[in-house]
């Protein structure tokens, strides 16, 4: 028997960046959006146009740059924010309005101000604006869960009728429960007359961990789009992760009436891309693509798996990516090898002068490990020049001196605008000292939120990535350092951070009205 085609919409680029500390560069979304159209998304969500100058060129590269994902860019219910998204998307193949307003009793009256007539007028007017640009409009009743039925009922069959071709009823604040979630669609679906002639989809957040149940219970009930992200990545406890919903899905045919396009060896490489460039790191219980998915440590489970590979395992790790594409670079591997390599993880360069450069960070890297792996490509990937900040702090030199019973010591040579400068200072760790001796420097009054290490990969010549997440002021940045020395890494991420923290031109966090 034939299943329908269920949509994956990606929204990594837009959601995920909602992520407090996640915002990414032009650059860094069109390489995440080039691996989401290898894994064969069907619509990736590139950003809300109109938030700012760069959202909206980022958009535009993404658009100029997928062939064969549908590119879409989220709008308001405004004509101004309409009019931005489609003047983004020019340059797409395929391109896509998604178009929303509230319709829960307490955002109209708290956060809209205005009555139920108005909102409705006001979904109509930008859908019929949207199809003015495209054929393919999408609508969403923002926080739909909490909305009251009736109401719904209306506003969707006169956006279906307005253009809309996918209905989406987004559990905006994480509220749904399966059940009664999955249920709402059924009635919807039934209730509304023009239901036939649009998709509905469903958009979870995880507040309280049940985004993908949600979601899969709205495909049960009828939904043929589900909207998600890499590794859940979204803003508060985040979205529906795209890995567990395709897998589910997948592993579990005898259940679910739906299959998906998604090329599923891809998933690993791109969740490891996401998490290097923002610096969210996954956990290593993280179902599909956590360290420990496929580990058996209990003697019984690794003596079932020997002796057949499903008594403990639903799933092949090969078919999700893991031990894939795992060629091993070394210290005599030439420049048309290493840039094989990166291109193959998606990453390209657009100057001879940033492949030099890349170059020259793996010979450094490769004269300090014996092997290296497709996630120390990433890491080099993710310094302060892949994210084109101006480096206006450079580490120079480092002493360290860390001795049982004594408070351990940093003496660093820091480069302030091309002109070097010694710090020094003493710390409860050696950590805690470079980081006052870096401040002391960098004065960036700011915040450190979160300091976390990372193994880059195995072994005790392994590099350890750092991230550093701070706020200055509701400015949230990133840092993220990667060497084989932790100390060295802790700097290079600190020092990223600053150079975020000073740069004219740094993103503040993109927290806008969204689904």
């Amino acid at each position: 028997m034939s299943k329908d085609k269920l949509v994956i919409f990606d929204t990594t680029l837009r959601d995920g960046e909602q992520s407090p500390g996640a915002s990414m560069t032009k650059d860094e979304k069109v390489r995440i959006a080039k691996m989401l159209e290898k894994m064969r998304v069907d619509v990736i969500e590139a950003g809300f146009a109109i938030a700012s100058p760069g959202d909206f060129e980022a958009v535009k590269a993404v658009a100029d740059a997928v062939k064969t994902s549908t590119v879409c860019s989220l709008a308001r219910a405004v004509d101004a924010d309409i009019d931005r998204a489609a003047e983004a998307l020019k340059g797409a193949e395929t391109s896509r309005i998604h178009t929303f307003i509230a319709t829960s009793p307490i955002h109209m009256k708290y956060k809209l101000r205005m009555e139920p007539e108005q909102v409705l007028e006001r979904a109509i007017r930008s859908v019929k604006r949207a199809r003015n640009y495209t054929s393919d409009v999408e609508f969403s009743l923002e926080d739909g869960s909490r909305s009251e039925f009736e109401f719904m009922c209306r506003v969707i069959e006169a956006a279906i009728d307005a253009g809309a071709g996918t209905i989406n009823i987004p559990d905006t604040v994480g509220y749904g429960e399966p059940g009664e979630y999955g249920a709402m669609f059924k009635r919807l679906i039934e209730a509304i007359p023009n239901a036939d002639k649009a998709i509905f989809s469903t958009h979870c957040h995880n507040d309280l961990g049940l985004a993908v149940a949600n979601s899969l219970s709205a495909v049960m009930n009828g939904v043929r789009q589900v909207e998600c992200t890499i590794n859940g990545l979204g803003e508060r406890a985040g979205n529906a992760a795209l890995e567990e919903v395709v897998m589910a899905v997948r592993t579990r045919r005898d259940e679910f009436p739906v299959e998906t396009g998604i090329a599923a060896e891809h998933i690993v490489p791109t969740s490891r891309l996401v998490s290097s460039i923002t610096g969210f790191p996954v956990q290593p219980n993280k179902a599909i693509v956590g360290a420990n998915a496929f580990a058996h440590e209990s003697g019984i489970h690794q003596d079932g798996v020997l002796k057949h590979r499903e008594t403990y395992e639903i799933m092949r790790a090969e078919d999700v990516g893991w031990n894939a594409n795992r060629i091993v670079l070394g210290k005599h591997s030439g420049r048309a090898a290493v840039k094989a390599r990166f291109e193959d993880l998606g990453i390209t360069f657009d100057s001879q002068d940033a492949l030099n450069l890349a170059f020259a960070r793996f010979k450094e890297l490769a004269d300090k490990k014996h092997e290296i792996f497709d996630e120390d490509l990433q890491a080099i990937m993710s310094s302060s020049s892949a994210k084109n900040i101006v480096e206006k702090f450079l580490l120079v030199d480092m002493e360290v001196v860390s001795k049982t019973g004594q408070k351990p010591k940093a003496k660093l040579t820091l480069q302030v605008d091309g002109r070097d400068v010694v710090t020094e200072a003493e710390g409860s760790g050696p950590v805690d000292a470079v980081f006052k001796a870096v401040e002391s420097v960098v004065k960036s009054e700011a915040d450190l939120q979160l300091y976390s290490v990372n193994a880059i990969t195995q072994g005790t010549d392994s590099q350890g990535e750092v991230t550093v997440r701070m706020d200055k002021s509701g400015h949230i940045v990133n840092g993220i350092g990667s060497d084989t020395d932790i100390v060295v890494a802790s700097v290079k991420a600190y020092l990223m951070a600053s150079n975020m923290l000073a740069s004219p031109s740094a993103k503040s966090h993109p927290q806008r009205d969204g689904v």
